[in-house]
């Protein structure tokens, strides 16, 4: 799927191509010359801290909200213009719950599916999400990860090539959460093009082919989730324990000579032995930290 993805990004085949979106809310600026490019069947993960236009960069996308300037096109369209053809197209999971209380999961599905020219097969996407045993249930007696399953069959219930997905496991338990990754893996297995923002860092790096990093309203860094971890912080931590017993720990960005340095040293067994590698974490706060610099 990743080697799909990066193809389509680097031939054209484009589902999402944003350059220089701005848009300001007052005197405050939200998003300051963006630039996006999302292959079609790629799932790509935008993070940053609260505030720094993730929800409004999604909102353009998805025709909701107004630009103030730059070029964006979404499946071959311009949103700020999309007919109602193009908007069924897309599939949107926004962080509140749409769904009516006093409906069952098969009626609210049913119901939604008449919005659209060419919707999927109501009972196949509730057995997708994995509601089958609650399809006759009320939504307002469905516990919180089976609410937000429910958002997530009414995003796909029109069929759509994209899917814009907004802090969609926030507030799940993590057993819920691993479960919704596998959802979303079965969606962009179908060849579903998911824009997904996040907090989680782990979920990124579990979901996404590749990743940017928006901080101030900019994207600050874009890339695989390995090749963010080695472009911006390679060195690994190398720690052991002294014959006396005390800690020891070293940066190195070779590692493996340092293990053998060690070795030598110790004349095998080394105490204490642990080498680590920057996580996806590490390198998402220090690249927030650089630009609050």
């Amino acid at each position: 799927m990743r080697e799909a993805a990066e193809a389509h990004a680097s031939t054209g085949d484009l589902a999402v191509d944003v350059t220089g979106l701005r848009k300001r809310y007052g005197t405050v600026t939200a998003v300051q010359d963006l630039d996006l490019r999302i292959g079609r069947g790629e799932v790509f993960g935008i993070l940053g801290p609260n505030g720094a236009g993730k929800s409004t960069t999604v909102e353009i996308l998805q025709g909701h909200r107004d630009r103030d300037g730059g070029e964006v096109t979404v499946l071959g369209a311009d949103p700020a213009t999309g007919s109602r053809r193009w908007r069924s197209r897309i599939g949107i999971v926004w962080q509140d719950e749409s769904a009516p209380a006093e409906l069952t999961v098969r009626e609210t599905v049913r119901h939604f599916a008449t919005y659209y020219p060419a919707p999927r097969d109501p009972d196949e996407v509730i057995q997708l999400v994995g509601l089958g045993e609650k399809a006759t249930s009320r939504v307002k007696g469905l516990s919180g990860g089976q609410r937000r399953r429910l958002d997530v069959a009414l995003g796909v219930i029109g069929g759509p090539e994209l899917l814009l997905l907004d802090e969609p496991t926030t507030g799940f338990d993590p057993a819920a959460r691993r479960q919704f990754w596998q959802l979303i893996r079965a969606l962009a297995d179908e060849g579903t093009t998911i824009v997904l923002t996040t907090h989680y860092l782990d979920e990124a790096e579990a979901l996404a082919d590749r990743l940017a990093v928006i901080a101030t309203g900019r994207v600050v860094a874009e890339g695989t989730p390995s090749g963010l971890r080695a472009e911006f912080d390679a060195a690994a931590t190398v720690a052991w324990r002294e014959r006396d017993g005390s800690p020891r720990t070293e940066r190195t960005t070779t590692p493996t000579r340092t293990v053998a340095e060690l070795t030598r040293r110790f004349d095998g067994e080394i105490p204490g032995l642990l080498v680590s590698r920057p996580t996806l974490e590490d390198v998402y706060l220090r690249l927030i930290g650089q630009e609050a610099v």
